[in-house]
């Protein structure tokens, strides 16, 4: 399985990931409150969409075959109320945007393109169905708004609503537990002692779990201590998903990985060929996937981007749970490594990307100016500035 100096690939390490995740039951769940959500099942319309042929702008209905000309004024349709009587030859009826188009017109005569004088409208010339909205010209009722496996977000929520949709069957959100491992943490905001520094991970990959459609379980951070580590790393286990960060790597403090073999957790990879974030692990425990992302928070990040955030949609039953790579060019030359990919913290500015400056893994204050991780693929040499790259919006 292995490629590149021993390890996988990130694409070889997904594969393996995706193929221990089994869809999540599904509920249902008030179209108002889906987004961010994935359809289990095909939503389908409950109404045609538009229910009734209607206006595209404020003016006159008529009859294409009678303009231009000057035409007598019979009705008026107003968005929200029943038709007008139907439109006779050599007549116009007002009309608003959105309102009903009457039987026996076939064309919609903007406002700004007639002259009104009394009973009276002077219409230029249209054509046979210009500016009418045909009924189920957008969707026809039974017909699937969003398909089984789609993400829902706004414009997929604002559709299911138009067509009269009240619930859509999603997958269950994923319950994932969140663990920073180390003796070395302290919450924010208490004083530091010697060789002490602040816990970011667990805010950090919090804020990544809302944007994945998880549910978020915070467990407290735990010391370099193996019966606290055991306890706390079983409380985890109860959860859909645990993801630790820290005591990965192969140091004596490194806990996690014994720790959960000791718990029942079968390791089905350690350390991947990408940087940052080679030491990561990846476990099950009969349904539950755990994730032992290294304890620097840029590797954490990385490591959530490229193999947990794929775990959660899958598990929500996306069709295409892989990461979003989207096409941009260098800004700068990036030096490429021999072994390992490589992704690199960098500004997008209308699909151009600027590397930040300061890309260690520890870097997190630098990667806050960071909006995108850039694929810089492993090889020789570097990638010229203007080199078209893939890259993940974060």
């Amino acid at each position: 399985m292995a490629s590149v100096a021993g390890l996988p690939t990130i694409e070889e390490a997904l594969a393996l990931v995706l193929a221990h995740v089994a869809p999540l039951a599904a509920e249902d769940v008030p179209v108002g409150s889906s987004s961010g959500r994935v359809a289990a099942e095909a939503a389908v319309a409950a109404v045609d969409l538009p229910p009734f042929p209607s206006s595209a702008m404020d003016g006159y209905a008529v009859r294409a075959a009678d303009t231009p000309a000057a035409l007598r004024i019979t009705g008026h349709s107003a968005a929200g109320s029943p038709a007008a009587e139907a439109l006779e030859p050599g007549a116009a009826i007002e009309i608003s945007t959105g309102a009903v188009v009457p039987d026996g017109a076939d064309a919609v005569v903007p406002v700004e393109r007639t002259r009104r004088d009394g009973d009276t409208v002077v219409v230029e010339r249209v054509s046979p169905g210009e500016n009418v909205r045909p009924r189920a010209g957008d969707i026809r009722a039974g017909d699937a708004v969003v398909e089984a496996g789609s993400p829902l977000g706004p414009p997929q929520v604002g559709a299911l609503a138009a067509a009269g949709v009240v619930t859509v069957r999603c997958g269950r959100r994923p319950r994932v537990a969140v663990l920073a491992t180390g003796s070395e943490l302290r919450p924010p905001g208490e004083p530091l002692g010697p060789g002490q520094i602040y816990e970011s991970n667990s805010v950090l990959l919090a804020a990544q779990l809302a944007g994945a459609g998880a549910e978020p379980v915070a467990l407290p951070s735990v010391a370099d201590d193996p019966a606290a580590l055991r306890a706390a790393l079983e409380r985890g286990l109860d959860c859909d998903v645990l993801i630790t960060s820290g005591g990965v790597s192969v140091g004596p403090h490194d806990l996690v990985r014994a720790a959960l073999a000791e718990l029942g957790a079968e390791e089905v990879f350690w350390r991947v060929a990408v940087k940052p974030g080679k030491p990561i692990a990846f476990a099950t425990r009969g349904a539950t996937l755990v994730f032992g992302l290294p304890g620097n928070p840029v590797s954490s990040l990385v490591g959530f981007e490229l193999f947990v955030r794929p775990a959660l949609r899958a598990l929500q039953g996306a069709r295409d749970p892989a990461p979003a790579f989207l096409p941009g060019r260098l800004a700068a030359p990036l030096l490429r490594g021999p072994d390992r990919d490589e992704l690199v913290r960098a500004r997008a500015t209308d699909g151009l990307l600027e590397p930040v400056t300061g890309q260690g893994s520890h870097m997190i204050a630098r990667a806050a100016a960071a909006n995108a991780l850039v694929l810089v693929p492993r090889g020789d040499g570097e990638l010229a500035a203007g080199a078209s790259v893939r890259f993940i919006p974060i």
